[in-house]
């Protein structure tokens, strides 16, 4: 069988949402496709400092940041945070909409002090109600700091919840030149989650620059992923999976279903493809 790369999303895909430790079929699954002479890449929105906690379980290298940082073997491929202006621009719009806000630098991230108020005053919705157990279970795994801790570090990305979608017209008109929006599904309660990233990077040109790097046609590459941020990957990859627990959205475009992470998706899906 020719070398695959694989490129794994964590959140959801690789672990459950804000966990930093695989189910044992998956760590399984990545040391024998490893073993047959693939390569197996982490590719996240989380951060460089994020990422870490999951290196150990023994990959070939990882994409952070959505796209916006690339390593490999221990070589840096591509790095590519906001500038000075971008960010300054990016915190203060949102800010002034109203918008909580995320913000991801190398090796922290830091988020807006009253995100958690806002969601335990709004837990009359499950959605919510979920949303704000898995924020706490992050920020004590994945150690986010208070914004008021930020200290101007450089930042690539940011989610972001809104009270409805029309608080976010104007950072979409007065940004959408430099950034893509990723809007999620909003919640029965009309709270939208999305992301922001540049338009110099996506995990699908992530894809495509580690290709390159390795010298390996896309044609090779297998996509791993569940939620919206996982859509150019998909679309990027020669093969694109999706979680059976995943975005519908992402669903409708993937090539293949696999189990969820719960229940060893990862590994049934390795087996399914033969890289085991």
């Amino acid at each position: 069988m020719e070398q695959k790369l694989i490129f794994l999303d964590i959140d959801g895909t690789l672990t459950e949402p804000g966990k930093n430790v695989p189910p044992a079929s998956a760590v399984d699954a990545v040391t024998q496709a490893r073993g047959k002479g693939h390569k197996v890449v982490l590719c996240s929105r989380r951060n460089y400092g994020m990422l870490f906690p999951v290196m150990q379980y023994g990959f070939d290298g990882l994409v952070a940041s959505a796209g916006g940082y690339i390593e490999y073997n221990g070589q840096v491929v591509y790095d590519c945070p906001m500038t000075p202006a971008q960010q300054a621009r990016v915190l203060d719009v949102f800010k002034e909409s109203g918008i909580y806000r995320t913000i991801g630098g190398r090796n922290h991230s830091y988020t807006d002090e009253g995100f958690k108020e806002f969601l335990s005053e709004n837990v009359q919705s499950k959605a919510n109600s979920e949303l704000l157990r898995w924020r706490l279970q992050i920020e004590k795994e994945l150690g986010i700091h208070p914004m008021s801790e930020y200290d101007g570090e450089p930042i690539y990305g940011m989610a972001f919840m809104s009270r409805g979608a029309e608080r976010l017209k104007k950072p979409m008109q007065l940004l959408q030149e430099e950034f893509d929006f990723c809007i999620q599904d909003e919640d029965a309660c009309g709270i939208v989650n999305g992301e922001l990233s540049s338009k110099a990077f996506d995990k699908g040109t992530a894809v495509e620059r580690l290709c390159d790097y390795l010298g390996i046609s896309k044609e090779d590459t297998i996509a791993f992923g569940d939620s919206m941020n996982d859509l150019e990957m998909l679309q990027a990859a020669g093969t694109g999976v999706c979680m059976a627990s995943g975005s519908p959205s992402l669903l409708q475009i993937a090539d293949m279903v696999c189990p969820s992470v719960t229940e060893d998706g990862l590994y049934s899906a390795f087996e399914k493809l033969k890289l085991l």
